[in-house]
């Protein structure tokens, strides 16, 4: 199975194998609870929502279109679950951890960009805070879930133009509130 695409996995479960399903859980949990982090904060929370993830696209697995791409059809799944679950309890989005940002901002070569000052990071999420979740969104789906622009804009159901805006958008607003505190400290 390891040697075979997710839709071709996806063609066998729709065919009616479905211990094949497994192999699909097994390459999408860890994404989808990693995902599913941005969203919400307590573990037994994110494994009861992405168990409901995988049963809902187990059960609607035939509509699935095996031409397209898997990953997409799955994580909009995953989204709209995770979007639900949100407005039922008013959750705040929480999308990044410092040092996952980090890279995105960085506005000056060092020798060792791993070690970095613990309140740089401190304040890498007080900026991500400050993002609105439009933007939030769509920097966690491209930069921590490596889904294309045209993916983003599937699992969204926006244009792939208001991707790349809200992209370039949420970007700046990161680099200027990192800019900003850089001259804080001088």
């Amino acid at each position: 199975m390891v040697e075979k695409s997710d839709e071709q996995i996806v063609a066998l479960v729709q065919a009616g194998d479905a211990e094949a399903y497994g192999e699909i859980m097994s390459r999408y949990e860890n994404k989808l609870k990693r995902y599913a982090w941005r969203f919400l904060n307590t573990r037994e929370e994110i494994d009861d929502l992405v168990q409901d993830v995988f049963i809902k696209t187990y059960t609607n697995i035939k509509s699935f279109n095996t031409s397209l791409r898997f990953s997409p059809w799955i994580y909009r799944i995953a989204h709209n679950t995770f979007v639900n679950e949100l407005k039922r309890k008013k959750h705040i989005f929480n999308f990044f951890d410092s040092d996952t940002i980090l890279p995105l901002l960085a506005s000056k070569e060092t020798a060792d960009a791993d070690t970095m000052d613990n309140e740089i990071n401190e304040e890498l999420e007080i900026f991500v805070e400050k993002l609105p979740p439009k933007y939030r969104e769509v920097i966690v789906l491209h930069y921590f879930e490596s889904l294309s622009y045209q993916e983003i804009s599937e699992v969204l159901h926006i244009p792939v133009t208001t991707v790349g805006v809200r992209m370039t958008r949420g970007r700046n607003k990161l680099k200027g509130y990192y800019q900003l505190s850089e001259q804080n400290h001088e």
